[in-house]
């Protein structure tokens, strides 16, 4: 008996870290492409008054990538769904995107469209998880809400900032 707890518990603990892993990757991945616009292409642009100082987005993104990293372990401990990991899989791959969009590309316009999707794979996500497990669903409504405010964000800087 101690055997099989010692082995569900190093299986929990694996997937909790995969779970984790993975999220951080894209949160870094993301920052890859962003980071070094941020002193340069970004200082540059017109931004409205509400815009969060610079030091404020790597907190929050962070928060952001462990809260959902959590919500897919929880998802995972009760039973994956194939759909659950591909909305999971898509939101993530379309976060990555956006950094690419805004920052690397340093095209607000597209990246404006892209977070449009980014959002409704968010609200998918949420549904799937919820469904899942209501705990797993409302860990992701910061997230959602965070890009909610980032594409009004988004939207501002592409209007101050016409090509």
């Amino acid at each position: 008996m101690l055997e099989f707890i010692i082995v569900m518990v190093s299986f929990n603990i694996l997937r909790l870290t995969i779970s984790v892993g993975v999220t951080l990757a894209v949160g870094f991945i993301g920052s890859l492409f962003t980071t070094p616009s941020i002193s340069t292409w970004y200082t540059t642009l017109n931004k409205p008054s509400f815009n969060p100082p610079n030091w404020i987005f790597g907190p929050v993104w962070t928060l952001l990538f462990i809260m959902m990293a959590i919500s897919f372990y929880l998802v995972w401990q009760k039973g994956l769904t194939l759909t659950a990991v591909l909305i999971f899989v898509l939101q993530l791959i379309l976060n990555i995107l956006w950094s690419l969009f805004f920052f690397y590309l340093k095209n607000p316009a597209l990246a404006l469209m892209e977070i449009i999707f980014l959002w409704l794979a968010i609200l998918a996500n949420i549904v799937i998880f919820y469904s899942i497990s209501k705990t797993t669903g409302f860990l992701l409504v910061p997230y959602i809400l965070w890009v909610s405010f980032a594409a009004f964000l988004n939207y501002t800087i592409t209007s101050l900032n016409p090509k």
